[in-house]
């Protein structure tokens, strides 16, 4: 991942896509944050797993259509911390739609920040 992420990017903070709590105590991880700090180590950029949270228990967006996976994030995401100016690199593990990230990078882009880029390690049909 660290490796097809452009080094030219300027990026002021690294932001791992939150779990729901739920989710979290049922994994006892978050696969996303694992990825993250691997990166922000590599590339000695600071990272903040509190500044991004997922307010609202969603269902799950398997078997969603892309359409119902919009809806079903909606409201899901808020900001701990004040972001205006930065320029973000929002890392997940896989994407299918793009929901998730559109919506964290909606909460985002309402808070204030400059650009936001977003890595993944797989991308789903």
């Amino acid at each position: 991942m660290e490796q097809a992420i452009d080094t030219d990017l300027k990026i002021d903070l690294l932001l791992p896509v939150p779990l729901q709590r739920k989710r979290l105590q049922q994994r006892s991880y978050n696969q996303a944050l694992l990825l993250a700090r691997v990166v922000a180590k590599i590339r000695e950029l600071p990272l903040d797993n509190d500044l991004l949270v997922k307010v609202r228990e969603t269902e799950s967006q398997q078997g969603l259509s892309a359409k119902e996976r919009v809806k079903n994030l909606q409201g899901s995401f808020k900001l701990e911390k004040n972001v205006a100016g930065q320029n973000i690199l929002l890392i997940d593990d896989v994407m299918t739609t793009g929901a998730t990230v559109a919506a964290c990078s909606r909460t985002l882009i309402e808070g204030g920040a400059a650009n936001i880029y977003v890595a993944v390690i797989g991308r789903a049909a």
